[in-house]
């Protein structure tokens, strides 16, 4: 919409941010991009975002909106007119927004905890996050996208991590691809859009700043 002021309040490395980008390109919303200190937060940032205090949060004229799964929904809204992101049947977008739920309440965590353990931790937490990987496999199927033929709201969700296997890989010292092929054959489609490959961080930064963090926890 001609007019609008539209803020991301981010941090380079969030896949939860990344999301946000991707469907703001998706749209082709133009926006100003605030990156944000973690260590040391912003007045606009608590401004925003004083209940969580959490990037990314979404300033569209004036107005905060934050969690990246709600602010993706709410470019979808705002932004109807251009590449819909959940499909139009009740029960279909029912299902990718179950899907877009698994991928935020499995995968950031179980990554997490690849590089933040060592040793029998680490161990299950890499069987738990090939285990996630090998469903999402199985839901995406021999389709280019999980919503069909289009890149769409679950896509939006899943694919920011792919910029993290990498760093979980060399972390963790086992290779994603050998356990999932079609879901990292996914990611790479996915990658021949724009829209996503100018989102994504470099997955060589984001494994030197993960073993920087190691380094800092005491783990390296």
């Amino acid at each position: 919409m001609a007019g609008d002021q539209v803020t991301l309040l981010d941090f380079w490395a969030s896949p939860f941010g990344m999301r946000v980008r991707i469907a703001l390109a998706e749209k082709g919303v133009k926006y100003e991009y605030s990156e944000q200190d973690l260590k040391n937060k912003s007045a606009l940032l608590l401004q925003m975002n004083p209940v969580h205090k959490k990037i990314p949060v979404l300033v569209h004229n004036g107005k905060p909106v934050c969690e990246s799964l709600i602010i993706v929904q709410y470019i979808d809204e705002v932004w109807k007119e251009k590449a819909p992101l959940l499909p139009s049947d009740p029960y279909q977008r029912a299902q990718s927004r179950f899907w877009a739920d698994f991928v935020d309440k499995k995968l950031y965590d179980l990554g997490r905890k690849i590089w933040t353990t060592k040793g029998e931790d680490q161990e299950a937490a890499k069987k738990d996050f090939i285990d996630s990987l090998k469903l999402l496999e199985g839901e995406l199927g021999d389709k280019p996208y999980f919503g069909g033929e289009t890149l769409g709201y679950v896509d939006v969700t899943l694919v920011p991590f792919y910029c993290w296997f990498y760093a979980y890989e060399t972390v963790g010292n086992f290779n994603i691809e050998a356990d999932c092929p079609k879901l990292i054959a996914y990611c790479k489609r996915c990658l021949e859009k724009e829209s996503v490959s100018k989102s994504l961080a470099g997955p060589q930064k984001v494994c030197d700043f993960v073993v920087m963090r190691r380094k800092m926890l005491g783990l390296e």
